[in-house]
């Protein structure tokens, strides 16, 4: 599995942003799919994961209510559309696949495949 991550960029608090994740290399709907971030100074985190067809969807505490994740099998691509963004958002975003199994956790060491990091910068 492939993923590119992309949609990245400096905006201002309370500006909305949506981040694409292509994937390619094995049928997109057979695997759980994910977003984590890692703060400067801090680890990566878990942000948002989504199930292989789409169906359920869990949320970090911190983002629940203004971010939402979704899939588009028909484009192979996962997006994370974030709204109401605050200055503690900002952060390189990970895109990142678990080719094992369709159900979707939030477990980063589940994620066997990760895409290149996007940064996402919010002012303040």
């Amino acid at each position: 599995v492939q993923l590119q991550a992309s949609g990245g960029g400096l905006v201002q608090a309370g500006d909305s942003l949506r981040l694409s994740c292509a994937a390619s290399g094995r049928t997109f709907s057979s695997y759980a799919m994910g977003w984590f971030r890692r703060a400067p100074g801090k680890g990566r985190e878990f942000v948002a994961s989504i199930s292989g067809n789409g169906g359920n969807t869990y949320y970090a505490d911190s983002v629940k209510g203004r971010f939402t994740i979704s899939r588009d099998s028909a484009k192979s691509t996962v997006y994370l559309r974030m709204n109401s963004l605050k200055p503690e958002d900002t952060a390189v975003y990970y895109c990142a696949a678990d080719s094992k199994t369709w159900v979707a956790t939030i477990r980063l060491s589940e994620y066997d495949y990760w895409g290149q990091g996007t940064q996402v910068t919010v002012s303040s």
